[in-house]
């Protein structure tokens, strides 16, 4: 039966059963309609339309029901389509009384069909989001880049010299090409400190990294990739490597989640470790809550669901968290190969034997990540195999173990530790022990020289709250020649009045008599600077007093200055310096020594930047950066994270030099500055730009010629309201408004126009206009023949 005459028909026999039930109850007063049916057995068979509400929710759909002798059905295929999953070996027509686990209800009044099913035969519903932010794909313009600090030095007793530090970079789509290195001249003083006079080249790199793949590739003089259990080494070659840093929407580390049920709709709130995080919506049925904040260490959850009738349910479920781990089939790995760089910093080019090295890292669960290292070179091969693993919530267990072969000789690492972390506590022990000849890449170049033997460390703090903090540290290292050093340190620290803070700190080596004490105690003075005082003790017992006045640079720019002196141990220390940092360099000069020798220098640190056919200057810039232009409109206010960064230079470019690679960075513009005649289709754009590089933020400015134009007829009247404006060679239409006034735009020099009068009439006008103008001028009264 199709859907109106189904409707016609259920009409019908509501309206004789309702003519039936006042037959039998009285007549009708004036005005009043029969009720409806009171129950599914005093109607005959039919097709009934019914809203379906499914656990007290409303669906929004209304479907199809077959009644038959008082009992309802329905085709299976609309119950799956609702998202009700029915148990195995059900039938394509469903009888709603014959499931013992469904109950149905008809609301003749509101002509609703009510559903009460198990939650768990509902859609799982997944709430929140494992992404910290949307992603954006990063971008890179052509450009080129010059990081510098230029360091001067003059001391009393050592003689003057000058050092330039540089870092030169050249980016664009292919990725980026750096060189680092020193220019370093003596001016005057010891001779034989001019030997190391000149350039000096470190590094020069290309790298270039695949967003979509999350692989990095370098190529030239690159560092090694290493486990905590293993070492780094400087090569001459190529390195291929997972970087999730170019994906920093991804979080990589398992993060808990919490699963339940709710068998009517329900809000849900989420603590943790006693304050709110999150609130949701739930829709009856199943769910599983991902969105938990980027935490680490133990804490609790406390997830509390409200429904309609304000009943509760709560649940504390504790969890670990540790960044540590790789989620479950998540893997990282490195792989390098080349020649080893020798007498870096002392050679431009020294290159030794060639070498492999290699690590890898997979998350085989959410709490077990199991670790590879290999190297290899002609005479040495090494390799090992590691894991983290999570104890449910009472920490991390880490161990690793490694064979080496070396000239011949063999050789053994163990490596196991432990850390464990919460609000009030942090346990951190490592214990590294070697074994034979054990060795590595970084012996390579140097076979005097071996590992140590065994290196130990634990680590304890405490939060004490209202009583400070306190740490400790233990530190055992046995050196290849079996001599052992052992140290123990001791920190308390406690904030005080107004934010100024003591900090309390004890040092000694096990053997050794004598503590080495620090009290120092620190007064902010709001944004004027801070004082600091101290008194320290050397484990020789000399006991030396310091007062020390700083102020830092404000973030926008500014004078910032360091004045201390220090008293004690058979001499008197002074120093004093100070920062400026304007927005295209930071210039820095001091004093610092004793009465005897005395030590000045100054420091000049910048960047210069090509893009876009021109040079801007700037702070040293270490990561990306952007260049926002505005088509060479100049004095307009540009804001970075909803911060004013500056204004457009005369060209029409301002050079934003703090942004992060890869971050998804807000960049707006402020239009108010702009003619009025010219428009900008966006104020705000985000973007995100490449390791090392930047990029050249367009925001596309039109200049509009327009004009406001009065119309009026042979006898000075205004033109009617309404009538039709044509321009003509463009086609551009608009409409004659008060005062006879019409409001054009892209109009060229010469222009005519055709108006449609109200009785049919058309009448023409025609004007020139000044390309050149800045503002909308207002022309007319024209006359339109």
């Amino acid at each position: 039966m199709s859907r109106e005459p189904a409707r016609r028909y259920w009409r019908l026999q509501g309206l004789l059963a309702g003519l039936w039930g006042v037959m039998l109850s009285g007549p009708l007063q004036a005005g009043e309609l029969p009720p409806p049916p009171s129950s599914l057995e005093s109607m005959a068979d039919a097709q009934l339309f019914l809203e379906l509400v499914i656990n007290r929710m409303n669906t929004g759909k209304v479907v199809a029901v077959e009644q038959r002798a008082g009992r309802l059905f329905m085709p299976l295929q609309t119950l799956q389509d609702a998202g009700i999953k029915l148990p195995q070996g059900v039938g394509s027509e469903v009888d709603l009384e014959g499931l013992p686990q469904l109950h149905s209800d008809y609301d003749s009044q509101g002509q609703r069909l009510l559903l009460d099913v198990p939650a768990d035969w509902l859609p799982e519903q997944f709430i929140g989001s494992r992404q910290a932010y949307p992603r954006t794909p990063a971008l890179s313009s052509f450009g080129a880049l010059l990081n510098y600090d230029l360091y001067l030095n003059d001391t009393d007793d050592g003689g003057t010299y000058l050092a330039a530090w540089n870092e030169v970079r050249l980016f664009d789509s292919w990725g980026t090409l750096s060189n680092t290195g020193q220019y370093r001249r003596t001016l005057s003083g010891i001779e034989s400190a001019s030997l190391n006079n000149g350039y000096r080249r470190y590094d020069t790199t290309w790298r270039f990294s695949d967003e979509e793949r999350l692989l990095t590739y370098e190529a030239g003089d690159v560092v090694s990739s290493a486990l905590p259990w293993s070492s780094s080494v400087r090569l001459g070659g190529v390195q291929l490597s997972r970087d999730f840093a170019v994906r920093p929407d991804l979080v990589t580390y398992p993060l808990p989640q919490f699963a339940g049920e709710a068998a009517v709709p329900s809000s849900l709130d989420l603590f943790i470790n006693g304050y709110k995080a999150s609130s949701s919506e739930l829709q009856p049925g199943p769910y599983t809550l991902t969105n938990i904040p980027f935490i680490n260490g133990a804490g609790e959850a406390v997830v509390v669901t409200t429904d309609a009738l304000g009943r509760q349910v709560s649940t504390t479920v504790p969890f670990y968290v540790t960044s540590t781990l790789l989620q479950k089939g998540l893997t990282d790995f490195s792989v390098a190969a080349g020649n080893l760089r020798r007498d870096y910093g002392l050679r431009d080019f020294g290159y030794g034997p060639g070498v492999t090295s290699g690590s890898l890292r997979h998350g085989l669960s959410d709490s077990l990540t199991l670790e590879a290292h290999a190297e290899a070179a002609d005479s040495l091969t090494l390799g090992g195999m590691g894991g983290n693993l999570r104890l449910g919530h009472f920490g991390v267990l880490n161990t690793a173990l490694s064979q080496s072969r070396f000239d011949g000789s063999g050789g053994q690492q163990f490596s196991f530790g432990y850390q464990y972390n919460n609000q009030r506590f942090s346990l951190a022990y490592q214990r590294m022990q070697r074994r034979d000849q054990y060795a590595d890449l970084s012996l390579l170049d140097s076979p005097y020289t071996r590992l140590s033997q065994r290196s130990e460390q634990l680590t304890l703090s405490l939060n004490l709250e209202r009583y400070g903090s306190l740490g400790a540290g233990y530190f055992d290292v046995l050196a290849a020649d079996s001599s052992r050093t052992r140290l123990l340190n001791l920190t308390w620290s406690k904030p005080l009045w107004h934010n100024s803070s003591f900090y309390l700190s004890a040092n000694r080596e096990i053997g050794d008599s004598q503590w080495a004490m620090q009290a120092q105690l620190v007064i902010p003075f709001d944004l004027h600077g801070s004082l600091s005082l101290s008194n320290e003790r050397s484990k020789t017992g000399e006991n030396r007093q310091r007062v020390n006045f700083s102020r830092s640079v404000p973030l926008e720019g500014g004078v910032g200055y360091n004045l201390g002196y220090a008293t004690g141990a058979g001499a008197d220390y002074r120093q004093a310096d100070a920062t400026w940092r304007l927005q295209s360099v930071r210039l820095q000069a001091g004093v610092y020594g004793t009465r005897e020798a005395e030590t000045r220098w100054a420091d000049a640190s910048g960047s210069l930047v090509w893009m876009d056919r021109q040079l801007f200057a700037a702070n040293q810039i270490d990561d990306a950066f952007v260049v926002v232009s505005t088509g060479g409109y100049p004095d307009i206010p540009v804001r970075y994270e909803n911060q004013l960064v500056g204004r457009t230079d005369a060209s029409g470019h301002l050079l934003v030099p703090w942004s992060s690679a890869y971050y998804r960075g807000k960049y707006e513009i402020d239009p108010l500055n702009l003619p009025a005649n010219v428009q900008s289709p966006s104020v705000e754009q985000r973007v995100a730009v490449r390791r090392g590089s930047g990029y050249l933020l367009e925001f596309p400015l039109a200049r509009v010629i327009a004009a406001s134009v009065v119309l009026v007829d042979a006898q000075q009247r205004e033109l009617p309201l309404g009538s039709s404006v044509t321009h003509q060679p463009s086609g551009a239409r608009a409409v004659v408004g008060w005062d006879g006034l019409v409001y054009l735009e892209n109009l060229a020099q010469h222009n005519r126009l055709e108006v449609g009068l109200a009785d049919g009439q058309r009448c023409h006008a025609q004007f020139d206009m000044d390309l050149q103008q800045q503002q909308v001028p207002l022309i007319g009264p024209l006359v339109c023949q």
